[in-house]
């Protein structure tokens, strides 16, 4: 059965009333949307692998018997000290690896395109349930109404000023004050591989059309604009967690009623 829910003016006040349309009535399949996420993700992997003969091309030779070392394989002219660097051998100091990665291998997790069109039918519908989303760590209190959905003048705002002001009275400001204050620096390696901080997930404003409205959000931290025809598993449930804060405009939301995702 089809909901009725508000739609919001710039000023945060209902001014008319929406049916949702079924899509938001679709089964929740939490099993299928992270299948689709890793789908999505593993498809950006390119294989690589190590050349058989990685390590294997030397004229390395083992002493033999008698010198009170190891028979293994060791580079010429490395005699002294330390008995000469070893070679070839996989466990040796200076040897080839054990087990390389191989091209071979499968990288990638694939789904059928009936799943995928589920998965993201039912990553919309689960961007009506106030639990899913509170559960992923969005701040849920103060805002207007789940799903929130604002006017097509939203579309056309190109000041950041101005976006700022219809997200507070919206109630999604709290939100992105989380992810501002989540920002840290990542663990490891990767500091020194161009991803040196981690930060949350914020609010994603889908559009039907970008009047300016996506220059206008661009600098707020972990809020992400996409136009619903453009909407995939990934955007709307990050790490394959359903449950977005997601805003809508009523363009967008009158595009899922033409059956965009049927």
């Amino acid at each position: 059965m089809n909901m009725k829910v508000h739609i919001f003016s710039l000023d945060g006040k209902p001014f008319e009333e929406i049916e949702l349309p079924p899509v938001f009535d679709t089964e929740l399949r939490p099993d299928v949307i992270k299948r689709a996420v890793l789908a999505a993700q593993t498809a950006r992997l390119q294989p690589w692998g190590a050349d058989v003969m990685a390590g294997k091309r030397t004229s390395a030779e083992t002493w033999g018997k008698g010198f009170g070392v190891s028979r293994t394989r060791r580079v010429k002219g490395t005699r002294y000290p330390a008995a000469g660097m070893g070679a070839f051998s996989p466990h040796t100091v200076g040897g080839r690896r054990a087990h390389p990665p191989k091209v071979e291998k499968v990288l990638r997790e694939r789904i059928n395109r009936k799943e995928r069109r589920l998965a993201i039918r039912s990553a919309i519908a689960a961007t009506k349930e106030k639990k899913l989303i509170s559960s992923r760590g969005h701040v849920v209190d103060g805002v207007v109404g789940i799903p929130v959905i604002v006017t097509d003048e939203f579309e056309k705002l190109r000041k950041a000023s101005d976006v700022r002001d219809v997200i507070k009275k919206l109630g999604l400001w709290g939100d992105i004050e989380r992810v501002k204050e989540s920002k840290r620096i990542r663990a490891g390696r990767g500091k020194v591989r161009g991803r040196r901080y981690k930060e949350a997930v914020g609010p994603l404003l889908v559009v039907n059309e970008d009047g300016g409205i996506v220059r206008g959000a661009r600098n707020f931290p972990g809020v992400e604009v996409v136009k619903v025809s453009e909407l995939d598993v990934e955007t709307l449930a990050p790490g394959g967690k359903p449950g977005r804060l997601t805003l809508w405009t009523k363009g967008a939301i009158q595009k899922l009623t033409e059956g965009v995702f049927s």
